[in-house]
């Protein structure tokens, strides 16, 4: 018997994406709160806007430009962090999420061109 091909796969690295994204969306939102720091609390919607942007549906077809502006973002907000961040442990725990989440977007990239090759060699 052979595996059905329309059936969704799971697939571990969107859900990886989607926890660290969430994950410094939060922490950004929550070092926002005590002081209502403006700059903080945009973070933390941006990552939540690039993340609905990547992975709904009705906009697949500006998923690439998604996960190219979430990696521009993320770096973004690693550099400005070595700029002007403060250094604490959770900005620092914060980064470390931040590097995993531009390898995780940069693994998802790479294997779902692979795969549009594949699928274009095979036509």
């Amino acid at each position: 018997m052979e595996a059905d091909d329309t059936q969704p796969r799971f697939e571990i690295m969107p859900v990886a994406i989607i926890v660290l994204a969430l994950a410094t969306a939060l922490i950004h939102i929550y070092l926002a709160v005590p002081d209502t720091m403006v700059a903080f609390y945009l973070n933390g919607a941006g990552y939540i806007a690039l993340l609905i942007a990547l992975y709904w549906q009705r906009l697949a077809r500006w998923q690439r430009l998604a996960r190219i502006g979430l990696i521009g973002y993320t770096l973004l907000t690693i550099v400005l962090w070595v700029l002007i961040g403060e250094q604490t442990q959770i900005a620092y725990l914060d980064k470390l999420i931040e590097v995993l989440l531009v390898l995780a977007l940069l693994w998802e990239w790479r294997t779902a061109m692979q795969t549009a090759s594949t699928q274009d060699s095979v036509q």
